[in-house]
Order: C-alpha cells, then structure tokens, then sequence
C-alpha cells in the first residue's frame, strides 16, 4: 500500500493486515509514508535481506505489527526480530514438497509461514504453485497462501482446505498500478470467497 487514499477505501474491507514493501527494487516499493495509516488493519513491513537496523527504524516509523520476510534470512535473524516483540512471518519458495524442509527450520522462530511460488527473483510473480503440495505440511507454525491469487481463484480457495491456513495475501492481480489496490474487485472477491 502507498496511497493514502487507497489504504482508507481498502481499509474499509476489514483485512485483518495491510502490507509496506520496503524493497527498493519493488515496483510497490514504499518510498514516501503515506499520510494516512490503517487504523484497525495490521501493519506488515515487507523485507528482503535488509539489516536489522533498517528494519527497526520502519518497524517504528510505520508502527508495524509484522515484518515479512522474502529473503535468506536465517532462522536465527527471524528469532532476533521476534524477540524485539514484533511478529514475524517468513516467506517460503514453493516448487516442489522438498521446499517444505526449508519451511521446518523456521517453525517456532516465527508467527506466520508464506507459502509462495519459488521465483529466480524475490516473490512478486504473478504466478500460482500447485498448492496440493501444502497437504505435506503438518508444523505447528500457521501459515498464509500467497503466489497469483486472483478474482478467477475464488472457487478454487472454498475448495482449498488446511488446517494451519491462516488466510491470503492478495496483491498484484488486485491492483490498479503497482501499490494501488482495484477496490471493487477486492470487494467483490472477498464476497465471494
């Protein structure tokens, strides 16, 4: 989210988490705070291989609930975060059920697991894995599916069930332009879903 109008309209769809990328080479890229924040959505502060400095300054400057995390941070960086008292989700490359071994180091070293589509690139793709492969995935830690979800998905996500999944990151197939969310189309398919 970059626009202070947008995040009011968005807001008023009641997502539990509203997303700031801090990745440079983000089109989403959040450059400018916006002048308005989410009052009853959760802050998220989006990452990739940032040092912890930077991560605690817009942790406090964006009062952020969470960091997620799309890099090769270690477990051990996620516990440190986490210790900090703020949450932690860690964003998982999903190809194949061997990825979910990637996934068993960060179980109680964080709140939340990402599944998203592997990418040579750090997420943002636009595309979806097979999510039967989650059916392996039996950690304790929950978890959000992420990875090309679109209006075309509601039906598919009704049939999809897990007992960690904890919900959905909807991004650049609900979007306007980069950082800018289609409204209606949100709405519409979180009525349908």
């Amino acid at each position: 989210m970059t626009d202070a109008e947008n995040i009011r309209e968005v807001e008023q769809l009641n997502p539990s988490m509203m997303g700031f990328i801090f990745y440079e080479k983000s089109p989403r890229y959040c450059q400018v705070k916006p002048s308005y924040l989410p009052t009853s959505a959760k802050h998220v502060g989006v990452f990739v291989d940032a040092d912890i400095t930077y991560i605690k300054n817009q942790m406090f400057d964006f009062q952020l609930d969470y960091v997620q995390l799309h890099g090769n941070e270690t477990p051990a960086f996620c516990q440190e975060l986490k210790a900090t008292g703020i949450g932690v989700i860690k964003a998982i490359g999903m190809s194949c059920e061997a990825d979910l071994w990637v996934a068993e180091a960060y179980i109680n070293m964080c709140d939340y697991l990402l599944f998203d589509t592997k990418t040579p690139k750090q997420g943002g793709s636009g595309k979806q894995f097979n999510w039967n492969l989650l059916s392996a995935y039996k950690g304790p830690t929950p978890f959000l599916l992420s990875g090309g979800i679109g209006p075309e998905d509601a039906e598919k996500l009704q049939q999809f069930h897990h007992p960690m999944l904890a919900g959905y990151d909807l991004n650049s197939k609900f979007e306007s332009s980069p950082g800018i969310k289609n409204v209606p189309k949100l709405k519409a398919f979180l009525v349908g879903i």
